[in-house]
Order: structure tokens, then C-alpha cells, then sequence
């Protein structure tokens, strides 16, 4: 993208972020093995803390070169951290027992003290349904349907209640999930690509986490003003069902700043291949090939440049202006040392103009 030169000037209505955080596959190549990959995953975490980030977050992806079961990672994450949020963006409802994940969920936030924070989706995808199985309505409203369940789950409420003998509880007991971590449902978001998914996370009383691909813009609408034209409807449905300000809102975003002439070189070479490629931009050796990109998708600009132009870039970006926490979409390429570097570079450079303080 083309990036005007900045005068580093806050404009009306940015929002300080109060938060910084970064999104990983956990990818792992043909080259190296799955092995490898994790423990890279594990020690970007432990890397990200010590620099100050607030938030960490895997994306889960079945059967490719990509993290496909986020809840075992978090759990070994946590060991190596002490501070920093583990949370996963997305899981897809449409493939996860309720249940199941309700006990998976509560157990690793309970190892990691509390720290877990899971985004999850309504989304589906045809291929992943010839293995898990087809259901009798269609695929988002099964996954609305175990959305609920587990929700209900994570919140402790009753889900059966014991009513003969010889069931395998004393009759007239309550089965509840356990272990049970009183506080994780406030720390449950959705993952939202649009305006009404947006809409459905505020009427459920979840958080937000608007990502890189979004779908249903208007003709002419850039992706940064859908993004904030989903965040104000989040807000404003919020207050008017809660009577309550609604929870930090994080945008993901492809923020890669250079602080040297060929790291530029690099950083520009991956935002030509992904407004050429689109969604297939940026593959570990051995990941599938993607499916051809819908029309009705869209993905985020890469903000990249020296310092100064970036920080101009996401102060005039209206959906990243408008959000409390920027979630940085690492490359799924880039191996351990280039995250590293991309982390350190926006923590020292670019994220202390817009207003990030880093700690806990």
C-alpha cells in the first residue's frame, strides 16, 4: 500500500491503545517438523512478554502445516510465561464438542491462572464438515447452537439434572462442568467478519476481535471503514441491551515496520505477494494450498514502511483507530527470529505513539 510521509499527528477520535498484541499460526514447515514449530511458538510467547506485550494469540487450523488444537499449546505456553493473555483466534464452533471444550477451556485457565482468552466463531468451512460429520440444519446455526452450550457451560450453569436411578450420579444431582473457572466467560470473544456477527457478540454479552478477512462490505467501503462501522454497531448495541460501557475491542492488523533499508525490502515484497495472492500469501513449506479467495472476501491492508510512515498509516486507518488493543498478524512464514524482530521494532518504534505502555 502506499503510506503518506507522517507528521505523526493524533487525529480526533484515535483511541490510545491500551493494549498490544500479536496473532501467530504456530506454523511449522516441511523442513523442520511440527516439533520444531511448537517450541518456536512457546518461545515467541516468552519473547513477547519480556518485551512487554500484553496479549498473545494463536489462530487453529485442521489438517494443515498450522496449530489445530490451541487449548494443549496454552496450557505448555503458560508454563513458560507468567504474565501475557493466551488466547486463541478463532476456534470455529462448528467443529468443537461444547462440552468437551467447556472442560479443555477450564482446565488450562485454571493451570495458567487465569489468563486464557478464546475467540471463537460461527464460521464453517465444507471440506472440515466431510470429516466431523454433517448435521441436520445448516452449518452456522449448529455452530450458534454449541456456541450457546458453551457458553452455558463455561458459566456453570446446570446442564442436566439427574431425574432416574442408575444413571451414574445420585438421582436428582446437578451435572455441572468441572473444573469450573468463575471468571473465564469475561474473557470470551467473538471473532467477527462482520456487521452482524458483531451485532450477535454484543446480544450475547461476549467480547470482540475483528480479524484480516472480512465479508458483506458496501460498495466502495474500504476495510478499515467496515471495521469501524462493526465496532461502533458492537458498542451501540452493547449499551443499549447492557446499560454498561462494552469491553476493549482488538483489531488484528498486518503492521510490519521497517527500521532498515532491507527489512523495508522485505516487509514490502510480503505486501505485494498478499494483495496478489491474497489469503495464500505466505505459506510454510508443505501448507495446503488455499481455496480460491470468495469475491465476497476482503483482507486487511499491510501497513509497512519505515517508523513514520507506518504510525501515520494506522492513525488515519479508521478501524484501527477506533479499537483499544492492536492484535499485529505475524506472516506465517516468518520464522522465529523475523517475529522476533518485527515485535521488538513495533514495540520500540511505532507503538509508543499510539499511546501503548508496555507491562501488566
Amino acid at each position: 500500500m502506499t503510506i503518506a510521509a507522517s507528521a505523526n499527528t493524533v487525529p480526533v477520535g484515535f483511541r490510545p491503545k491500551q493494549r498490544l498484541g500479536f496473532n501467530t499460526r504456530v506454523s511449522f514447515s516441511d523442513d523442520t517438523g511440527p516439533a520444531q514449530g511448537l517450541k518456536d511458538g512457546i518461545e515467541l510467547f516468552r519473547q513477547a512478554e519480556a518485551l512487554g506485550y500484553q496479549s498473545g494469540w494463536a489462530y487453529q487450523r485442521h489438517f494443515d502445516h498450522y496449530l489445530s488444537s490451541p487449548l494443549p499449546f496454552f496450557a505448555a505456553a503458560g508454563q513458560h510465561t507468567s504474565r501475557i493473555t493466551l488466547g486463541s483466534a478463532v476456534i470455529p464452533m462448528r467443529y468443537q464438542d461444547p462440552i468437551l471444550l467447556a472442560e479443555a477451556a477450564g482446565t488450562t485457565d485454571l493451570l495458567i491462572g487465569g489468563r486464557l482468552e478464546l475467540a471463537i466463531s460461527t464460521g464453517a468451512n465444507a471440506a472440515f464438515d466431510a470429516v466431523f460429520g454433517t448435521t441436520d440444519t445448516d452449518a452456522r446455526t449448529e455452530a450458534k447452537r454449541r456456541q450457546a452450550r458453551f457458553l452455558a457451560a463455561i458459566s456453570g450453569q446446570v446442564l442436566h439434572t439427574v431425574t432416574e436411578p442408575g444413571q451414574g450420579a445420585p438421582q436428582g444431582a446437578e451435572l455441572r462442568v468441572t473444573p469450573h473457572s468463575p471468571t473465564l466467560r469475561a474473557r470470551i470473544r467473538q471473532g467477527s467478519a462482520s456487521l452482524s456477527s458483531a451485532v450477535q457478540a454484543a446480544e450475547l454479552g461476549i467480547g470482540l476481535i475483528s480479524g484480516t478477512v472480512l465479508h458483506d462490505l458496501d460498495e466502495g467501503e474500504t476495510f478499515g471503514q467496515y471495521q469501524a462501522r462493526i465496532i461502533k454497531a458492537y458498542r451501540s448495541t452493547w449499551r443499549r441491551l447492557w446499560k454498561t460501557e462494552p469491553p476493549p475491542v482488538a483489531v488484528a492488523a498486518s503492521i510490519l515496520v521497517g527500521t532498515s533499508a532491507d527489512v523495508r525490502e522485505k516487509y514490502a515484497a510480503y505486501d505485494l505477494e498478499r494483495r496478489t495472492k491474497g489469503i495464500a500469501a505466505s505459506r510454510p513449506n508443505g501448507a495446503l494450498a488455499p481455496p480460491t479467495q470468495s469475491a465476497d472476501l476482503r483482507i486487511s491492508p499491510v501497513f509497512q514502511g519505515s517508523p513514520d510512515e507506518v504510525i501515520d498509516a494506522v492513525f488515519n486507518d479508521p478501524g484501527l483507530a477506533a479499537a483499544d488493543e492492536v492484535v499485529l498478524f505475524l506472516p506465517p512464514a516468518f520464522g522465529l527470529p523475523d517475529n522476533i524482530r518485527l515485535l521488538t521494532d513495533l514495540s520500540r518504534t511505532v507503538a509508543p505513539a499510539l499511546g501503548w505502555t508496555p507491562g501488566f
